[in-house]
């Protein structure tokens, strides 16, 4: 069972890294972009540890995050949204960096590798608070509501920590067009938690009592 996860994991984490390559270099057209490989090393190192980590001591978790797919018709609309949004930012940050449309100074870069890089620990923690944290929207025998740590802050942890990574992308690659664009992520993930919280209110019980208590639902006085 473990040579199988072992297995998927190299599988899916080494076709991802193959698949960004392209889609940042090819719009690019040239391997001299420093950005875009900053990008890469920024995505796949901390993924290569989180993956280490959740075989070690969560291998459930993870494979549930790696088989499990959609099956709410809304959800797969928004998922299928959300890809075509990354597809268009990357490849306008490629071609902002070939053409010089509309680049960033270096020091944005850095300042938005920095909260990539505090989002992705936020993301770590939220994984490790959560048994239950799939990529889909779902519910598993003897799960209940959790209501400390960052889950005592805001509804939706997770949801902070991509909206963090997303945001900050486009910035990494000096591409303010394609931050403009990364901009619209905001509506969609708005709606993709208006979809979980019905779904968790009809079945997960508890699930309206911690509405009640915990009233934000990612970033704290704001949303």
């Amino acid at each position: 069972m473990k040579t199988h996860l072992i297995s998927q994991v190299i599988l899916k984490y080494l076709s991802g890294l193959m698949f960004l390559i392209l889609l940042i270099f090819i719009p690019a057209g040239s391997l001299d972009f420093w950005k875009g490989w900053l990008l890469v090393g920024l995505v796949f190192l901390p993924m290569l540890l989180i993956g280490i980590l959740l075989f070690l001591y969560k291998p459930d978790l993870l494979r549930k995050r790696l088989e499990m797919k959609e099956k709410e018709k809304e959800q797969k609309q928004i998922i299928f949204l959300s890809a075509l949004l990354f597809l268009a930012t990357f490849i306008l940050a490629g071609l902002d960096y070939r053409f010089s449309w509309f680049q960033v100074p270096s020091r944005i870069t850095w300042c938005a590798s920095f909260i990539f890089l505090a989002s992705y620990l936020l993301y770590a923690e939220v994984l490790r608070e959560n048994n239950h944290l799939f990529r889909i929207i779902d519910v598993q025998d003897q799960q209940n509501v959790i209501s400390t740590g960052l889950y005592g802050i805001v509804r939706h942890p997770m949801y902070l920590a991509t909206l963090g990574l997303f945001l900050s992308i486009p910035l990494i690659l000096g591409s303010l067009l394609a931050f403009l664009v990364m901009l619209l992520y905001l509506p969609i993930i708005n709606q993709r938690m208006k979809g979980e919280e019905a779904f968790l209110e009809k079945n997960l019980e508890g699930y309206q009592e911690y509405k009640n208590q915990v009233t934000t639902k990612i970033i704290p006085f704001l949303w």
